[in-house]
Order: structure tokens, then C-alpha cells, then sequence
């Protein structure tokens, strides 16, 4: 009877262990909380859900719970194909987020700094990876390099693709570089180059020859004619205090012209194609209000979004009113992304440090 008790007490230490295990995270960058990956909110921001879960045939499904996020994107002509580039741990997608995630395991699982989808071709994907540029035309099957830079201290922070002619990618460098191939990344040329890293570059909705670039120390520069000329736009941003070190960039889809940056002032506006700037009032004062990512409803953009460490923002008047919401778990907001076809519906990432209580 006693050996009986103690097989039992054992057999049941061992269920314990098994299914305890069942869930395998992927580490990476930020500690032990199981509060990093991506969040869904179908309500606008109103509340969220975290979603994880990477399932596998092998009955042992895993999740990202742990990873970073570094970048998030859709793919323009399906708005249930998501990409995650992470922190450490290589680049995510998902067909449909309610069924979980899936790891491009042919790409090397590092950081992916940007992810971009081609929006004639939903097989065709840019990632970067440090200096380098990967391409996919198998729909993550397989990955070839298409750019390499000889600096290994560059990143390539964004990268952006003609919806017009598809064969043209802009990407955007540490280094302070806009770089464009014409060829679907065979052949590259510089068409621009500014004295501060290059965090954004992003094309006109209504015309892809109009091209924006934000950059981490010199205000944000366009060009109107697929980048063979450029504006900058640090002097008319001059009269605010520290706008020329922009966070994000944001533009319309439903307005040709209008224009949001993020910046260390706070939030500003252009409706003008960057000629002219306001700025929003924020219920933060502009030295604390450290936006980490600006995002516009498709539809409708006086619905502006924008995250903190710690906070959701939202407004549906143009900025007049804002919504606060605290963001869920303990890391900072990194990424938030608007489904274009469903515009409750926003992904929200969660970056590699646990957000600051300040903010």
C-alpha cells in the first residue's frame, strides 16, 4: 500500500512537470515577464488581449510571450497577415491571429529592425536584419540577402515599397541614408543622404513619388519626385523645441497632405505636405510625452492612437480630447498598428524593457 502511495505521489510530480512545460517561450532582451509579444484590441484601444500562442503539431505548442517586439506590419492587401519583427529571436507572422503565430525559421533568428510586404505580391517580403536586407518570394520559405552594408554598425531602421511599381524599395539607415533599388532589391543606389539616422521612411498613399523621411536628429526631409529631390523641413519645425528629434511618422490615407510626426516636443500636424506644422495639445506636457509610435484610423484620420511606456492614447476628435488607457503588463509600448479593413482592431507591440512608471 505504501508503494503503492508513493507511485502515485510520483507518477503525479511527473504530470506536473510534463504539462507545466507545455508552454516554450521564446526568450529575449527584457527579463522573465511573460508580458512581451503582441496585443489585440477589437474595441479601438478600449481593452486588450494578448496573443501568443505558436501552435505546433507537436502537441507542445510554444508562444511568444517573452519576445520583443521591434516592428510591426500588414500585409496591404490582407489585413490577417501580420509580421512581427522581434528583439533577438528572428521575424513572426500570422494568417490569422486567433490561431497563433508562426516563426520564419529559414531567416536568422536575430533582431528584425523592419519588415515590409509587397502589395502585388502577399509571397513577396523585405526583413533587415542588422546591415543586411532579406527578401522572401515564397512566402517566408525561404530567405535570400538582397542588401549587404560593409559597415556591420549600420542598421537599416524602415523599409518601404512602391504600391505603384513594386519593383522600387526605399530603406533607411542608421548612417543617415535613404537607399532605393528599381530593380526588387538586385541593384541599389543612395539618393539621399542626412546627418542623423534615418527612422522612418514612408510613402505617399496618394502619390508614391511623394516620399517622407523622419530622422532621429534632423526633423523630417520630402521628396515629390521619388527621391531624385529634397525638402527638409528642420527650419519650419524650429520654433519648437526639440522637433527636429522625431519618434515616428504618420500619413493619411484618407487625406493627401496631412501629416503626423512624433516627436520630443510632442505631437505635431502638417496639412500642408510639411510647409506648415501645429501642434496637437496633449494631456502630457510636451518634455514628458515620449511617444514611442503614432498610428491614424484608415478611414478616418481625426481617430489618432499613439503609445507611451505605459499608456494608450486615443482621440476621435483630431486632438482636441484624449482617452487614456494604461497599457497591459509591465513592458513599454514598442509598436502600434491599425487594421485597415477592420479599424477597431489594433495590434499593439510590447518592447524589450519594463516600462517606466513616469510615463
Amino acid at each position: 500500500m505504501f508503494k503503492k502511495k508513493i507511485f502515485l505521489i510520483s507518477f503525479l510530480f511527473f504530470l506536473i512537470f510534463l504539462f507545466s512545460g507545455c508552454s516554450i517561450s521564446f526568450g529575449g532582451g527584457g527579463g522573465t515577464q511573460n508580458d512581451a509579444g503582441v496585443y489585440l484590441s477589437t474595441t479601438g484601444g478600449g481593452n486588450w488581449k494578448h496573443r501568443a500562442l505558436i501552435p505546433s503539431i507537436s502537441g507542445e505548442p510554444g508562444n511568444i510571450a517573452r519576445t520583443p517586439v521591434k516592428d510591426l506590419a500588414m500585409d496591404p492587401n490582407d489585413h490577417k497577415a501580420v509580421y512581427m519583427g522581434s528583439v533577438g529571436k528572428g521575424l513572426f507572422y500570422t494568417y490569422n491571429i486567433d490561431k497563433g503565430w508562426n516563426q520564419a525559421d529559414t531567416l536568422p533568428q536575430k533582431t528584425v529592425d523592419a519588415v515590409a510586404v509587397d502589395p502585388e505580391s502577399k509571397c513577396t517580403i523585405y526583413a533587415s536584419l542588422g546591415n543586411r536586407v532579406f527578401k522572401s518570394t515564397d512566402c517566408n520559405r525561404t530567405w535570400s540577402p538582397v542588401y549587404y552594408d560593409d559597415n556591420p554598425e549600420v542598421r537599416i531602421n524602415s523599409i518601404a515599397i512602391d504600391h505603384y511599381n513594386n519593383q522600387r524599395v526605399y530603406i533607411g539607415t542608421t548612417r543617415g541614408d535613404v537607399i532605393k533599388s528599381r530593380d526588387g532589391g538586385n541593384s541599389w543606389q543612395t539618393i539621399h543622404r542626412e546627418d542623423s539616422s534615418v527612422g522612418k521612411v514612408v510613402i505617399s498613399p496618394h502619390d508614391s513619388r511623394i516620399i517622407f523621411v523622419s530622422t532621429q536628429k534632423e526633423g523630417v526631409a520630402r521628396s515629390e519626385d521619388a527621391g531624385r529631390t529634397w525638402v527638409n523641413f528642420e527650419e519650419k519645425l524650429e520654433r519648437f523645441d526639440n522637433s527636429d528629434r522625431v519618434r515616428d511618422l504618420a500619413l493619411c490615407n484618407a487625406r493627401s497632405g496631412l501629416v503626423f510626426i512624433a516627436t520630443s516636443y510632442g505631437m505635431l500636424k502638417s496639412e500642408d505636405g510639411g510647409e506648415t506644422w501645429e501642434s496637437l495639445q496633449l494631456i502630457t506636457p510636451e518634455e514628458e510625452a515620449i511617444i514611442n509610435s503614432v498610428s491614424l484610423a484608415p478611414e478616418d484620420c481625426n481617430k489618432i492612437y499613439y503609445i507611451t511606456n505605459t499608456t494608450f492614447y486615443r482621440s476621435l476628435d483630431g486632438g482636441e480630447s484624449w482617452t487614456t488607457i494604461e497599457l497591459p503588463g509591465s513592458r513599454k509600448g514598442a509598436d502600434l498598428l491599425v487594421d485597415f479593413q477592420n479599424p477597431q482592431n489594433l495590434y499593439l507591440g510590447m518592447g524589450v524593457e519594463p516600462k517606466e512608471k513616469k510615463y
